[in-house]
């Protein structure tokens, strides 16, 4: 296993550059220029001309140097573009425990009604829950999250007053709604996988010897049965977070959260190549770090895979 992180470790620089190459490229193609701002917004032409000679803003390979220069040596993104007289450090440590929390709080929602929900249909093959659950998992995975959200927000929202309408003020109660939008469609693939493979499991020689053994149902379904049904779900789970988070986007937009969303929208609405960059590199270094997590927690689960 240590030799797994070690390996993963040494492949997350070449895989962010990698990241940044195709990002810098796809930001430079773009048309436009990020002062080409719309009228009323436009500094001096003298300052648009000294903006673009000390941000290298024509010069792809002179900004691409010097913007890998300040990040290796100071950790500094560099400045927005998009918003004046503010940095991307600022702007990413503003947002993104906002953003964090959200798609945290989704990836609970997930594992906890998709684990329940697919017990209860493994146990009761047929029935009314079974069908039900089926149905719902049906509808959170068909769904798109703007969609859901816009939903959950009329009906607990705006018809029965359960949650507030949007905004955020860091109460947990702000993060139920927009955390069942995000969980809810990894929380339907989970559900099916548990589904599946516990009623399999359910059927097999040694749960029955189990049970044979004068064990109780719960023992049988927890300690037995539940811990080989689950095995497929941490695979689903590097997916699972890629969805959250960067759904998060659009669900930000929705609640009215003040997390990364809207600036990663803005910034590429107003083409600032600094603000682009940074979210982008963050993100992806959260999504590889949280991979190799769940790579290692699969080995935790089932000590037969070899890494």
């Amino acid at each position: 296993m240590t030799r797994l992180i070690l390996w993963r470790l040494v492949q997350l620089p070449v895989i962010l550059a990698v990241i940044f190459a195709i990002t810098l490229v796809m930001v430079w193609i773009i048309p436009g220029n990020p002062l080409d701002l719309p009228e009323g917004r436009r500094p001096p032409i003298e300052v648009q001309e000294a903006m673009r000679k000390q941000y290298n803003l024509d010069n792809p390979w002179a900004f691409a140097g010097s913007y890998l220069k300040s990040l290796l040596l100071n950790g500094d993104f560099g400045p927005s573009l998009s918003y004046p007289d503010q940095r991307v450090n600022d702007i990413l440590a503003s947002g993104l425990p906002v953003s964090i929390w959200i798609g945290v709080a989704g990836l609970a929602v997930a594992l906890v009604l998709g684990v329940g929900t697919g017990v209860v249909g493994a146990l009761r093959p047929g029935s009314v829950l079974d069908m039900s659950s089926l149905a719902l998992a049906l509808v959170g995975i068909s769904l798109p999250t703007f969609i859901t959200g816009t939903v959950l927000l009329i009906v607990f929202g705006g018809l029965l007053h359960w949650a507030p309408l949007g905004g955020w003020w860091g109460r947990p109660q702000q993060a139920i709604l927009p955390a069942l939008t995000l969980g809810a469609a990894p929380a339907a693939y989970i559900a099916r996988l548990i589904r599946l493979g516990l009623a399999e499991v359910m059927a097999s020689d040694y749960i029955r010897t189990a049970r044979a053994k004068g064990l109780s149902p719960g023992r049988v379904l927890f300690r037995h049965a539940l811990q080989v049904a689950f095995l497929p779900a941490p695979s689903f789970l590097g997916p699972a977070a890629a969805v959250t988070l960067t759904g998060s986007f659009v669900v930000e937009q929705v609640f009215g959260i003040p997390g990364i969303g809207e600036h990663f929208v803005k910034a590429v609405q107003d083409r600032d190549r600094f603000l682009v960059l940074g979210l982008v590199l963050v993100y992806s270094t959260m999504l590889i770090v949280f991979n190799l997590i769940v790579d290692v927690a699969y080995a935790c689960v089932d000590p037969r895979i070899e890494l």
